[in-house]
């Protein structure tokens, strides 16, 4: 089966095992999704993550974070899809719940959160936003 979407399923994967309050998710592996998990390991929002070779492709293996029982990580929402792209330019970049969030743009320089394309004056594709 193809995948359409995989970020919109990176992003379900989380979510869903968030709501069962799971420890861990495994989510097969992309360089996007590598990029992704790394950018939220340095916001804080999960508390590790370890690749796996076990498959043919690979398998991340992210440890969700959870503070007195409720999950850091509030809420997620796919911004840019595959049959609509979100561009922006560094002005018009959106602030997640007056900067508490994060949204992530995938930009000429690689994957960024909005407070760092801001500093580094890109825009790019808004990818999603994280609470």
């Amino acid at each position: 089966m193809t995948m359409t979407d995989p970020v919109a399923d990176y992003l379900t994967r989380l979510r869903n095992a968030i709501q069962a309050k799971h420890k861990r998710v495994d989510i097969p592996v992309s360089n996007l999704k590598r990029e992704l998990t790394k950018l939220l390991l340095a916001q804080q929002f999960i508390s590790g993550y370890t690749e796996l070779k076990e498959a043919a492709q690979g398998v991340l293996r992210v440890q969700l974070k959870y503070n007195e029982g409720k999950s850091v990580i509030g809420g997620l929402k796919r911004i840019s899809s595959p049959g609509l792209r979100r561009y922006t330019n560094s002005a018009g970049i959106p602030r997640v719940l007056g900067g508490l969030g994060i949204a992530v743009l995938s930009t000429s320089k690689g994957l960024m959160t909005d407070r760092q394309a801001r500093a580094a004056k890109v825009g790019g594709e808004v990818i999603c936003e994280i609470w």
